[in-house]
């Protein structure tokens, strides 16, 4: 898996999380490419807005001290969980050419379950359709997805959801999340 090199800040905690005795000024963020919540610590003196890109390579950065580690999903604070979705949002316009390929060539989990069932509001009946769809003609665009399958939840929104829902809650598999 590639190293993050960057990290969008969700919420920044300059007296670090209340009910823990470290004061040490926190980040919560998200990776740009993997999607993996971090916990940055940022240098002295430095203040970090929420939606604020910020380095986090190798060599020398210049917001951020040292990466703690991984954010556990249950110290999400209220904010940093709003920003996410909004984060998930322009991601999901901006990567919409990869989510796409997703439905072009999602496979069988096993026997019984496929990855695109893994969607919320997609059941074995829309799977059976996209899967007769895409043999046809692979699918060029969300809009090309509903067009063709108007029987089917909005794919845009259902990346969406099962995208944030990888992000906030243990799923038993994930699709999107590394």
């Amino acid at each position: 898996m590639e190293k993050e090199e960057y990290a969008i800040i969700l919420d920044y905690l300059p007296y670090g999380y209340p009910l823990e005795k470290k004061m040490i000024p926190i980040a919560q963020a998200i990776g740009t490419k993997n999607l993996i919540l971090l916990q940055l610590v940022p240098r002295r003196g430095i203040s970090l807005k929420p939606k604020e890109k910020v380095y986090i390579g190798e060599g020398k950065r210049d917001k951020i001290y040292y990466i703690l580690g991984r954010l556990p999903k249950e110290k999400l604070t209220e904010n940093a969980k709003l920003q996410i979705e909004d984060f998930v949002k322009k991601l999901v316009e901006e990567r919409e050419k990869e989510f796409v390929d997703f439905f072009n060539n999602a496979e069988a989990i096993n026997t019984r379950v496929h990855q695109l069932e893994l969607l919320p509001g997609f059941g074995k009946k829309h799977t059976t359709e996209i899967l007769k769809e895409r043999e046809k003609e692979k699918f060029k665009s969300f809009e090309d997805i509903k067009k063709r399958i108007p029987s089917l939840p909005d794919p845009k929104k259902s990346v969406e959801r099962r995208v944030l829902n990888e992000l906030t809650e243990t799923q038993r598999h994930n699709l999107f999340v590394k």
